[in-house]
C-alpha cells in the first residue's frame, strides 16, 4: 500500500482520468504481488490449500468426462440381435438385410447363419464332439444390427428394435441393454455428487480467502488508519486487498490444473497396463487448456469473492482514532 491516492487527479481532463485509473489499479495489482512476496511461506500455504481444494472437484470432472466419453463408445457398440424364423431361405434373409440396411436409425448390420452360428458355438462352448452327434443344427440364424449413434441411446435402441421385430422374417429380438442404464444412472449420480463436493469446496475456498484478506488487514491497520485520515477514499484502500485475493485464486487454480494433469498422467499409465492385460486401449483425458481458463477465471472470481466479503466486514470497522 505504498501508493498514495492524487489529490489533483479530479483536475485532470476525462481522458487523463480514464488513462490515470488504470495506471492506479496497474499499480496496486503489481504491488499486491510484492506484499504476497514479502510473506512468502503464510502466502504459498494459502495458495496450496486452494490448489488442492479446488483440485478435489476438478478430479471429479475429470472423472464425470472420461465416463461420459465411455459411456459413448459403449452406446455406439450397443447391437440389436434378430433371431431368424426357422425355414426362412437365404434369399429371404438377404432381402430382410437389404431393407434394414436403409433404415436411417441403423449404421451396420451383419449376419451370422445357422452353420456359422453352429461352428462358433462349438468352439466357445467345448462341447464340440456332443454337438456334432445331433441330427439337425437347432441355432437360428442371427442378424445383428448396429444403431446409428442418434438411435443408439436406451430409448431410442427401444424403439429400433420394435420396428425390426415387426418385419415377418424376425422371430423377435434382443437388446441386452439394462446395464447401460445402470451405467448412465451411475454417470447421473456422480455429476450430482460433482456439483455437491465442488459447491462445499467452494464455499471453503472463499473462508479461506476471507480469513487470510481479515488478517492481512488486521496487520496494516495503523497503515489504513493513516490512509483515512489523509482523506483515502474506501475504494482506494481496499483495492490492494481484493487484488490479493484474486492472485491467490489465479495460483490456486493453476496449481490445481498442474496437480490434476499429475494424477491423471500417473493414472494413465496403470489403466494402461491394466487395460493391455486384456487386449484393450484406453486413455484418460485430463483438463484441457480451455477448462484451465475455466477453472482460473472461477477461482479468480472466489478469491474477488472471499476478499471482497472481507473487507467490507472489517474495513469499516477501523476508523482513526
Amino acid at each position: 500500500m505504498s501508493n498514495q491516492p492524487n489529490i489533483t487527479q479530479s483536475k485532470l481532463p476525462l481522458s487523463g482520468r480514464i488513462v490515470m485509473f488504470f495506471i492506479r489499479h496497474i499499480q496496486q495489482g503489481m504491488s499486491s504481488i510484492g506484499e504476497l512476496w514479502r510473506n512468502p511461506v503464510s502466502s504459498i500455504m494459502t495458495m496450496a490449500v486452494l490448489g488442492v481444494s479446488l483440485s478435489l472437484p476438478a478430479a471429479l470432472q475429470v472423472l464425470v468426462k472420461n465416463a461420459e466419453t465411455i459411456t459413448q463408445s459403449w452406446n455406439s457398440a450397443a447391437e440389436i440381435s434378430l433371431f431368424i424364423n426357422e425355414g426362412r431361405s437365404e434369399q429371404s434373409i438377404q432381402s430382410l438385410i437389404s431393407r434394414i440396411k436403409v433404415f436411417r436409425e441403423v449404421e451396420t448390420v451383419d449376419y451370422i447363419s445357422r452353420e456359422q452360428a453352429l461352428e462358433e458355438f462349438q468352439r466357445l462352448s467345448g462341447f464340440g464332439e456332443a454337438l456334432s452327434y445331433l441330427d439337425e443344427n437347432p441355432l437360428p440364424a442371427v442378424v445383428t444390427v448396429t444403431p446409428s449413434l442418434k438411435y443408439s441411446s436406451p430409448t431410442g435402441a427401444r424403439e429400433l428394435l420394435r420396428k425390426l421385430e415387426r418385419e415377418p422374417e424376425v422371430s423377435f429380438g434382443r437388446l441386452d441393454i439394462e446395464w447401460l442404464e445402470r451405467l448412465q444412472a451411475l454417470v447421473r449420480l456422480l455429476e450430482k455428487t460433482v456439483l455437491a463436493i465442488a459447491g462445499l469446496l467452494v464455499l471453503a475456498v472463499v473462508l479461506v480467502i476471507g480469513n487470510t484478506i481479515r488478517l492481512a488487514i488486521m496487520n496494516r491497520r495503523s497503515e489504513i488508519e493513516i490512509m483515512k485520515l489523509v482523506g483515502a477514499t474506501e475504494a482506494f484502500i481496499q483495492r490492494p486487498f481484493l487484488y490479493t485475493g484474486i492472485w491467490y485464486g489465479v495460483i490456486g487454480g493453476i496449481l490445481a490444473w498442474l496437480i490434476i494433469n499429475v494424477l491423471v498422467w500417473y493414472l494413465d499409465s496403470a489403466l494402461a497396463e491394466l487395460m493391455g492385460l486384456y487386449g484393450s486401449q484406453l486413455s484418460l483425458e485430463s483438463l484441457t487448456l480451455a477448462e484451465l481458463g475455466q477453472l482460473v477465471l472461477l477461482a479468480s472470481f472466489l478469491g474477488w469473492l472471499g476478499s471482497y466479503l472481507s473487507v467490507r466486514q472489517h474495513l469499516r470497522k477501523i476508523e482513526p482514532s
